[in-house]
């Protein structure tokens, strides 16, 4: 986070409703450390304390520090995303840790890069939260953002951003890609005889979050941590899925370098997002329910579940029949479809050569599309 051109306090400093009772450790050894607050100690010493924690990025010509950072893009484009993440639609204090959001904050950028075709170089990380929040949570969102850029984009780094204050923790993330000479991979490719396939996983993360609505609140529907902590070891998989989402962002170039003709990054929705390149490509997708069934892992009676469930940040990706069954996709690509002519009703989703008209997937504007974003 840049030291530049910082917001200054624009909120009341109020606390964040439904947060931890008492704050986790997020890292750092010195006790007096620990009781630090974002109000008592400024923002100039909080990011002393927290730019030193940040990951640093290759493409770095002018990092943290100065009005704006400068990075290198050696043919001239890049590709730029961003997504912000907010107390309340979009995620729980009470069932995810400061380091679980500075995961997942970076995760999900990285993965709409990764679906452009594009290696990840670089993040700005804007936040705003209650003057009361804990500088060691800082630090550990902090810590979150260095290991996500470490595990799933080597080489990507932090270069910058803002600190405020505001009675909502609301996490901001702008993510840079260099694409390395090549053309970015559009969702408007998909053509007739291509054959759809997915890379990463389908519907764990909707699993693990209908846990936690279902097993993780107390009797007034209030999400309760201790419930949360007691799933994390009860069904690990599902809620680290939706929790701290390890999408394939290597893949994304896999592809690209493969002949990919579109792809997205699932983070929608199966259903939702691959109507989405339905409608630009103007075409029809048509999904193989057993193998759609076999790359997530389920039977048959989790397929409509598996189809709506969002937040996978998975990538979705269509390929020309050459790269088809029995031949060889690339990374951890698995068929689950092809792509046929749109019919009467236009460019949809099929499964088994029928409509899928269900429903499904994240949309942050219904609150109950699909629980927390």
């Amino acid at each position: 986070m840049s030291e530049a051109e910082s917001s200054g306090p624009d909120g009341d400093g109020a606390g964040v409703e439904g947060t931890r009772a008492a704050a986790e450790p997020g890292g750092g050894d010195d006790s007096k450390h620990t009781l630090d607050t974002l109000g008592s100690v400024g923002e100039l010493d909080a990011l002393a304390r927290i730019i030193p924690r940040l990951p640093p990025s290759e493409a770095t010509m002018l990092g943290p520090g100065d009005d704006a950072a400068v990075l290198a893009a050696p043919d001239g484009l890049y590709v730029v995303t961003t997504d912000m993440m907010i107390h309340g639609p979009d995620f729980r204090l009470a069932w995810s840790s400061m380091r679980d959001l500075g995961f997942k904050a970076a995760a999900t950028n990285l993965s709409d890069v990764a679906a452009m075709g594009a290696r990840p170089t670089a993040l700005v990380v804007a936040l705003a939260a209650p003057a009361e929040t804990p500088v060691s949570d800082l630090e550990a969102l902090a810590d979150g953002l260095r290991e996500a850029c470490a595990e799933l984009a080597p080489g990507c780094g932090v270069v910058g951003g803002d600190l405020s204050v505001s009675p909502t923790l609301t996490i901001a993330v702008t993510a840079f890609g260099d694409l390395e000479g090549r053309e970015p991979v559009r969702r408007d490719g998909a053509r007739v005889g291509d054959v759809v396939a997915v890379s990463g996983p389908l519907g764990a993360a909707a699993e693990g979050l209908a846990l936690l609505f279902e097993r993780a609140v107390n009797g007034d529907g209030v999400p309760d941590a201790r419930a949360a902590a007691r799933l994390r070891s009860e069904h690990p998989v599902a809620v680290a899925a939706q929790l701290t989402p390890h999408p394939p962002i290597a893949d994304g170039v896999a592809a690209a370098l493969a002949g990919a003709t579109s792809m997205l990054d699932l983070s929608d929705g199966l259903a939702l997002d691959a109507r989405r390149i339905a409608r630009a490509s103007g075409v029809s997708l048509d999904l193989d329910a057993a193998a759609v069934c076999m790359a997530a892992g389920v039977d048959a009676s989790r397929l409509p579940h598996v189809i709506v469930g969002g937040e996978d940040h998975s990538l979705l990706a269509t390929f020309p029949p050459a790269t088809g069954p029995g031949q060889s996709l690339p990374g951890g690509f698995r068929v689950i479809g092809r792509v046929v002519e749109a019919g009467a009703e236009g460019p949809a989703l099929l499964v088994g050569g029928r409509v899928f008209a269900a429903r499904g997937g994240w949309d942050s504007f219904d609150e109950w599309s699909g629980g927390v974003g």
